[in-house]
């Protein structure tokens, strides 16, 4: 059987909600969205297995929860020597020409990242000049003036706006320079492996900052009204109220919050337009037909709700857990287009890769092959998701003193520090190790130092009441704990399939 090219576009931080086909009536998506109408499924119920970056992308680069490993945190990759797989090492090791992308937050630093990809793209001076632009800085680098004083409330808000890219098409930061990079893979290659491009964008992840003509793309006066803050922080995680505190953003006016939305929006839209670059090069290459194209992201974003912005490592709200997820299989394998509210995780993604290129990968994992459900062969493929993130009291080594500057961690200005300073003290349950249990009409965190969450999203979609102490949700409440026990029970482990002698 003929292996398809496998494409994974794979935007960071898209929250699952800022997509056109999926209601949304500010999203500006048109690629995308052509896309699920003409040959692709997209998953409405789509979660991810923890709320940040390298932990979730461990995850679905192997099919296994973060607690199977600890993976929980932003320091702790991928280690090949401890007998932990990655998908792209395995493709390139049956046959796959692998042309890797953009970031990493998969594979550890200190390691050679030629195991994984015969190609790891970086852009030269030639690449530029060929290009006809300027190499921009990118959203964390150069100058920081725009984040005003430190004790000013826009220091902490990752607010950053319209980016001044000249009389140049686009500003040419490293998401741009890898997207253009890819094009230029695509057009001219003629080897006769099958393809993995791999694309692990920087957008839409704050700073929240455009150019033009996606900054002023987003319709201000369409975009859904955002969850606000509570009155009382009682029945809500701690770390939610500390951030809320410490990112001095409480207030704002609701034309501030609109235009960081709306820039958060533009982000998106640009996202999307380079990913119909990437359709429309596939096409012209004679690839697109035997090409299974992923589009998903790892986790998702705040933006403005609850009155913060950026992400936690605990927290479970859909805002953060729920991601796009998108799939166009290759042409011969059967699809009905859709928008599917099957739920499904991102640990299914290696399981649908493996299913479609018949690769037995060698080890235990846990996710589904999505096929069943794209073939429209069925609708039901999970009676629930699971998230997971956070720590144990006195884990120093998931604390991230990495992320701070200053030794104490106290005096750290980082754009990140709201929240580091949380993760690196005992002093409050912040940083508490929790685990989320979510079926299509509840949802069950259970924290191991603080009051457990359960909603009623019929209800209550914005997860606004913590419901996990009403005797009229008992039942619910008893029902989700037992799956969520037996969650872990199927999932704790993963016994080798190479036995030892004795």
């Amino acid at each position: 059987m003929k292996k398809p090219h496998i494409i994974i576009f794979n935007p960071d931080q898209w929250r699952g909600d800022t997509l056109g086909h999926m209601g949304n009536p500010a999203a500006v998506t048109p690629n995308l969205d052509q896309l699920v109408r003409e040959d692709a499924v997209s998953f409405s119920r789509a979660f991810c297995q923890n709320p940040v970056c390298t932990p979730s992308r461990c995850s679905f680069m192997t099919g296994w929860y973060p607690h199977v490993r600890g993976h929980r945190t932003m320091y702790h990759m991928l280690h090949p020597e401890h007998g932990e797989p990655n998908l792209l090492k395995i493709l390139k090791d049956n046959g796959y020409f692998v042309w890797w992308g953009g970031k990493n937050d998969l594979t550890p630093g200190q390691q050679s990242i030629d195991p994984y990809c015969d190609v790891h793209f970086e852009a030269t001076e030639e690449d530029y000049q060929r290009w006809q632009c300027t190499p921009r800085e990118g959203n964390h680098d150069g100058d920081l003036a725009w984040r005003g004083k430190v004790d000013g409330d826009n220091f902490y808000s990752f607010f950053k706006g319209k980016l001044a890219k000249g009389d140049e098409p686009f500003y040419c930061d490293e998401d741009w320079a890898m997207v253009l990079g890819a094009l230029d893979f695509i057009r001219d290659y003629e080897g006769d492996q099958p393809l993995c491009i791999y694309l692990p964008l920087g957008y839409p992840h704050p700073p929240y900052c455009v150019e033009e003509p996606w900054y002023s793309m987003t319709d201000r006066t369409k975009i859904p009204t955002r969850v606000r803050p509570p009155d009382n922080w009682e029945n809500k995680p701690s770390i939610l109220k500390g951030i809320f505190e410490n990112q001095h953003m409480q207030d704002w006016s609701e034309e501030r919050w609109t235009e960081l939305r709306a820039t958060y929006y533009g982000m998106c839209a640009r996202s999307d337009h380079q990913f119909g670059l990437i359709r429309e090069a596939l096409h012209e290459a004679g690839l697109y037909d035997d090409s299974a194209v992923f589009v998903f992201s790892d986790h998702g974003d705040y933006t403005g709700d609850f009155g913060i912005v950026e992400k936690t490592q605990n927290t479970m709200e859909d805002c953060l857990t729920r991601v796009p997820f998108i799939v166009k299989p290759p042409k011969e394998i059967r699809t009905k287009p859709r928008v599917s509210d099957a739920m499904i995780e991102l640990v299914d993604f290696s399981a649908t890769v493996y299913d479609l290129t018949g690769i037995n990968p060698g080890y235990d994992s846990f996710g589904k092959s999505l096929l069943p459900v794209i073939s429209g062969e069925t609708n039901e493929h999970r009676d629930a998701v699971f998230c997971e993130g956070g720590r144990r009291y006195g884990e120093t080594q998931a604390m991230e003193w990495e992320s701070t500057s200053a030794k104490d961690g106290q005096d750290s200005t980082g754009l990140y520090s709201p929240r580091i300073r949380l993760h690196i003290t005992d002093e409050g349950p912040y940083h508490s190790k929790a685990a989320m249990c979510r079926t299509k009409t509840h949802k069950y965190v259970q924290r191991l130092y603080e009051q457990d969450e359960l909603y009623d999203l019929v209800q209550d979609p914005n997860e606004e009441h913590n419901v996990a102490e009403d005797p009229a949700y008992a039942d619910v409440l008893s029902t989700l704990r037992e799956r969520l026990l037996r969650w872990y029970m199927e999932t704790c482990d993963v016994v080798p399939q190479q036995t030892d002698k004795r």
